[in-house]
């Protein structure tokens, strides 16, 4: 898989790498969200139940990569990767409540509250929500607060009003009004994208890293997170529940205007390849060192699920 940085990223296997990534990361969400005996411990088991679900834990992933960049001890990483895994599993049980996506299905099985009840699948969002900046919080992540707190600052942006929350909002609207191109990119950054772009910055935030650098990571972000909207949209159109392991062909049934819609399969794909390669050659500078950040784009390209 050979991309403009050179050789970089060539001989990369995404899927053990992600494997590893994934491992690492659920050993430590193992460690921060346990189980519990206690008399509201079913809180604790609806919580694990939607994060231990599975999923590539492309989030940690690139959280821990980007801060590879800059030599950040991998432990801090791996709790900076807890954190927003914890945050995304929130929004995806959320999501997928009667009040606002109904799916019954999320990665191959019951969503969580069909497996445990609405309430509960409230409770237990809300709690992976506060998790999330308690472990940001928290000495461990890294012993200079002032970085404790920019990392919980730009997390709650990210996640907000005006990123992730707010994409929310515009996407329930998406099926009242007719989106062009630019309404679904800008509902694309907001929803999904901030918070790809949180966990590339978060690296460059735990390194210390000066401003253009994490400018650079922002918009490698920007990039990887429109890849895997579009090629999100591609599975929903192209693909079947089993290989996605999630419901499919929801945006056309609910009257949602998307990229693959507005411009068609081949110029969507086209689009993506475009992205990959411009996220790439953002990364030069840093050779080697950034070689599974190079090979990503063109694996999510070739994604099926």
């Amino acid at each position: 898989m050979t991309g403009v940085n050179g050789d970089a990223g060539a001989s990369v296997d995404m899927l053990e790498v992600l494997k590893a990534a994934s491992g690492a990361v659920e050993g430590e969400m193992e460690r921060l969200v346990p189980a519990s005996e206690a008399l509201h411990g079913r809180i604790h088991d609806a919580m694990r139940y939607a994060l231990f679900a599975g999923g590539k834990r492309l989030r940690p992933f690139l959280v821990s990569q980007s801060a590879k960049l800059f030599a950040v001890e991998p432990s801090r990483a791996l709790r900076v990767g807890a954190a927003i895994e914890c945050l995304h599993t929130y929004s995806l049980v959320h999501d997928d409540l009667p009040c606002m996506d109904d799916d019954d299905l999320r990665r191959g099985r019951p969503t969580t509250h069909r497996a445990f009840d609405e309430a509960t699948a409230v409770l237990a969002g809300d709690a992976l929500l506060t998790v999330a900046f308690e472990i940001l919080a928290a000495e461990p992540t890294h012993p200079d607060p002032g970085v404790r707190c920019r990392l919980v600052e730009e997390l709650a942006k990210a996640a907000g009003r005006d990123g992730m929350i707010g994409g929310q909002m515009v996407d329930m609207l998406a099926a009242q009004r007719a989106f062009g191109a630019d309404e679904i990119v800008l509902l694309q950054q907001m929803k999904t994208g901030a918070l790809f772009e949180f966990c590339c910055t978060a690296g460059a935030i735990l390194g210390q890293a000066r401003p253009d650098e994490v400018t650079r990571l922002r918009t490698y972000a920007r990039d990887i997170g429109l890849i895997f909207q579009i090629t999100d949209d591609l599975l929903d159109v192209l693909s079947t529940a089993d290989k996605a392991g999630k419901a499919v062909g929801k945006d056309a049934a609910a009257g949602k205007a998307t990229l693959v819609s507005l411009w068609g399969v081949d110029a969507a794909r086209t689009k993506a390849t475009e992205l990959a390669d411009h996220a790439i050659e953002l990364l030069r500078p840093y050779g080697t060192t950034a070689a599974e950040l190079v090979a990503l784009p063109k694996f999510l390209l070739a994604r099926e699920s």
